[in-house]
């Protein structure tokens, strides 16, 4: 990474200040593509734009931190991980362009919510109905494996995003453990009374805040690893997310 050496320092992002002073959804997303707090991810998913995969050699890469996707008052959000290498840290949208998004988007066909069964590129005409997807941090790491402390970094970007959606939105999706831990850790930070629940596939708590009911809900990730071996079947992640959108009424 030595080409990154050429380049002049820049001042971090002083994330909670930046996030606490957006407006809009609109205005946190454009912020968010700016972010260069996390010195290990702005290096690495830098690198991988870069390098590239043999198979995207001819691809210009997105390389930069992924805002969410969706409509701007949500009734269902969906948390994930964290951007893709190959997949949105390439195309610039997220769970887009990897076998993950496909997944998640086949879902979403399947269940009534998004326009077209695939994600492949950012102009490809998708679109989602009642429902924004996000991510816990914002930046690929290296082998798909985000720290605490990035995660904790991050967490002004979901947070600010959550106050925004909170109003129309009533049910949240975690895609695996470390993103049901950003999604449960972001609510009771805004006061939310969301009891502990442990992660596991399909796990889910309802709760009332302020006379509304919630509904959270887990799934594991459609990561390749839990697909491939059949932790994680269509059936499976079909199921949770049509039971949290029905309970939103986003279908």
């Amino acid at each position: 990474m030595e080409w990154l050496g050429h380049l002049p320092p820049l001042k971090k992002t002083n994330v909670a200040k930046v996030a606490r002073g957006c407006q809009t959804l609109t205005e946190v997303d454009g912020e968010i593509i700016k972010c260069n707090a996390c010195t290990r991810l702005v290096k690495w998913r830098e690198e991988v734009a870069v390098v590239k995969r043999k198979a995207y050699l001819d691809h210009d890469y997105w390389g930069k931190p992924i805002a969410s996707f969706g409509v701007t008052q949500p009734r269902l959000m969906i948390v994930g991980l964290a951007p893709g290498a190959h997949g949105a840290n390439r195309t610039g949208r997220i769970f887009t362009g990897d076998a993950s998004g496909d997944w998640l988007f086949g879902s979403l066909h399947r269940i009534g919510i998004a326009k077209i069964p695939t994600s492949t590129v950012r102009d490809d005409g998708q679109k989602l109905k009642h429902t924004r997807i996000t991510t816990a941090v914002r930046c690929a790491p290296p082998d798909n494996k985000p720290s605490n402390t990035e995660r904790d970094m991050c967490a002004p970007w979901l947070l600010r995003e959550f106050e925004f959606v909170l109003p129309t939105t009533r049910s949240f999706v975690g895609l695996g453990a470390f993103a049901w831990k950003a999604l449960v850790n972001g609510l009771r930070e805004l006061g939310h009374p969301v009891p502990s629940v442990k992660f596991g596939h399909g796990v889910q708590t309802i709760y009332t805040h302020n006379g509304v009911e919630y509904l959270l809900i887990a799934s594991y990730h459609p990561s390749q690893q839990n697909t491939f071996t059949g932790k994680l079947t269509q059936p499976m992640l079909d199921s949770v997310l049509e039971k949290a959108a029905r309970f939103s009424r986003a279908i």
